[in-house]
């Protein structure tokens, strides 16, 4: 048996969204999402089995870590050793290269990571479609992180366990960035995980957002494959902005917004009326990402610099799938 697996994913962010579950217990989204893997968010996951531990050690950025992301660690290396018929525990240490727990996706990497180093430390010989499907138990945006470029995750039949994510596009369909505008460097207060339930349980708007998301997603899909750039960006923001209404409806209200946001969201409509085509999307957390053609990517990047609402800024391109 290898006793040690490695593993490198980078993040996504979905250009339809994906809010809310259909099978809590499976981890099932509820709507269609299409997503693209950025090639400047990497997480990179060691999986070490030790016959000497009683239960994994999961540690994050060279730390310890216990909670949820650690629960959901240890499960999904529950569900690798019941596959090799193994009982023995693991270290996993995983590091992203960007910020971890912000908005930023860093779950859809670092599960997608960690499910590939888990199998190969207990000799697992998993297809991408099942790894993706692991991953989707964990987090159900890193089921699309096992793959580069476009990528999509339909809607889950409540029961099915066998949802994997699958590929739109590659990495070298279409010439487009994402402008990555860090509106804070903190931890987000609410995980998307509890958010998503709050909403499903208290927003008047989840019932609207489960209607309407299904023809964002078909809009981004089309435009994708068409390389059409303003139909997939206001289908994106369309997808965005109704995502977060059903969010802000709930009781007591699920917000990520912060300040600089809105500056930023200003910033992109801004860089539309001088003629720059730029798209802004947001995920659970305050950051604001914008799409637009790789030659307008440094003209953005500039703006959103100086328009003084974020901490950092990021060029991100269409990166690739999974790496062991």
């Amino acid at each position: 048996m290898t006793q040690q697996g490695r593993a490198r994913a980078c993040a996504n962010i979905a250009l339809a969204k994906y809010w809310g579950k259909s099978d809590e217990t499976l981890n099932l989204p509820a709507v269609p999402s299409l997503s693209i893997t950025l090639d400047a968010l990497v997480t990179e996951t060691v999986v070490t089995l030790d016959p000497g531990l009683f239960e994994d050690e999961v540690l994050f950025d060279g730390v310890v870590r216990s909670g949820d992301d650690a629960t959901r660690a240890r499960e999904m290396l529950g569900r690798i050793r019941e596959r090799a018929g193994s009982a023995v525990c693991a270290r996993v240490e995983t590091v992203n290269h960007f910020p971890t727990a912000s908005g930023l996706a860093s779950s859809a990497s670092g599960f997608a990571a960690l499910a590939a180093a888990g199998a190969s430390a207990y000799g697992v010989d998993a297809p991408l479609e099942l790894l993706s499907a692991w991953a989707r138990r964990s987090s159900a945006s890193a089921a699309r992180s096992l793959y580069g470029g476009f990528v999509e995750l339909s809607a889950g039949l409540p029961g099915d366990d066998s949802l994997s994510a699958r590929v739109v596009a590659d990495a070298h369909h279409w010439d487009v960035c994402v402008v990555i505008a860090l509106a804070s460097l903190e931890r987000k207060k609410t995980s998307s995980r509890d958010g998503m339930l709050e909403t499903a349980r208290t927003s008047p708007f989840y019932p609207a957002w489960l209607a309407c998301a299904p023809g964002y997603f078909l809009e981004v899909r089309e435009g994708v494959l068409a390389r059409d750039l303003e139909r997939v960006g206001e289908a994106m923001e369309a997808s965005t902005f109704a995502m977060h209404a059903s969010a802000l409806a709930a009781r007591p209200a699920v917000r990520y917004y912060a300040a600089a946001t809105a500056v930023l969201l200003d910033c992109v409509e801004s860089l539309r009326a001088r003629g720059i085509a730029a798209y802004s999307t947001m995920d659970a957390g305050p950051h604001v990402k914008v799409l637009c053609m790789a030659g307008d990517a440094l003209a953005v990047r500039d703006a959103l610099v100086a328009s003084g609402g974020a901490v950092d800024v990021r060029i991100a391109r269409p990166g690739p799938g999974l790496t062991r």
